[in-house]
């Protein structure tokens, strides 16, 4: 037990100084989803009104859940909507990424505005006012055969910021592209001034196949930040009767994680339309890192690392005919 307990401390001291290291490494900072063609908003605020309805999102991910302090956790909510005879669209962003004892917390404004570019095409450009809580209170974390004052200083920052966005869609297909966050800003101040929030780019490209009962809908999406390699993420979900999905993905990370440079994730996702203002998704990520192998060197029995992520959205439709019509990004 007392073996088991120091190596799931030493769990909790690694990802928080992967944390903290990540802002100045230039490595992934926006939150990331495996269901991001159901969570558009969250990465792009040229989304907001595109589903014609008040849409409400709620997404719980829960990574490295097996025995491990300190992992990973995010939450999120969207709320949007369309305004002025769908003309704009305006929603809001509120979530929370931890990782040991380092966290982001923020609110984001966000407003587009729409137009027509064909008979069945719509453009929309977005803008959001953001707000980040930067916090990592290292003065929680217990030195453990470390030397002392690597540890003892808490850094907090309050960052605003703004971000741009582009969204293309019709019936069958999108594409997305969005920065979330424009400035790139330090953080902390004094001696504690070493992170720097990064600008990321994020471009998602979908379409639908099929006709009748069985629909498939491959996406793709590509994550990069300056000096950072590119993250891909590749898609394709099957949908039945347009009631039920079953998807599957792989994911390469902008960072090489423990020596692996391909495919790091493979995601299984399932998504059921409940009811037709009421939707469940879930997503299930493998990691094929080393991180999840018998040979790590934290403890032979810890480094089993399933990811959870839940998602549940309600629309308040205007019109029946609205939320009737089926939505496919």
């Amino acid at each position: 037990m007392k073996n088991l307990y120091f190596a799931k401390k030493r769990v909790l001291i690694l990802v928080s100084l992967l944390f903290g290291a990540a802002s100045s490494l230039i490595a992934q900072q926006e939150v990331m989803y495996s269901q991001y063609m159901f969570n558009t908003l969250a990465l792009n605020p040229a989304y907001a009104g595109s589903r014609d309805v008040l849409s409400l999102t709620a997404v719980g991910r829960y990574q490295w859940l097996q025995s491990i302090d300190g992992a990973p956790r995010t939450h999120s909510f969207t709320l949007d909507m369309p305004i002025k005879n769908e003309k704009m669209g305006i929603g809001l962003i509120a979530y929370n990424d931890a990782i040991g004892v380092a966290a982001n917390t923020g609110i984001n404004l966000a407003y587009s505005y729409r137009f027509k570019v064909g008979q069945k095409t719509t453009m929309a450009l977005g803008v959001q006012p953001t707000y980040t809580n930067v916090s990592q209170k290292l003065s929680q974390v217990r030195n453990i055969d470390l030397a002392d004052g690597i540890f003892g200083k808490d850094i907090t920052s309050n960052l605003f910021n703004a971000g741009l966005g582009l969204y293309l869609s019709n019936d069958k297909a999108f594409f997305s592209f969005s920065v979330p966050q424009i400035i790139e800003q330090k953080y902390g101040s004094g001696d504690t001034a070493k992170g720097r929030i990064r600008r990321h780019y994020f471009a998602m490209a979908g379409f639908v196949i099929g006709k009748g009962n069985v629909k498939v809908k491959p996406s793709a999406m590509f994550r990069y930040s300056g000096g950072s390699n590119v993250g891909v993420d590749l898609n394709a979900n099957i949908w039945f009767k347009d009631k039920i999905a079953l998807g599957f993905s792989g994911r390469k990370s902008q960072t090489a994680l423990y020596g692996q440079e391909f495919v790091d994730a493979i995601v299984g996702m399932f998504e059921v339309q409940l009811t037709p203002q009421l939707r469940l998704g879930y997503a299930y990520d493998y990691n094929t890192t080393r991180l999840n192998t018998n040979n790590g060197s934290l403890s032979q029995s810890l480094v089993s690392t399933p990811t959870h992520e839940w998602l549940l959205r309600y629309e308040f439709g205007y019109g029946k005919s609205k939320i009737l019509t089926p939505r496919y990004f």
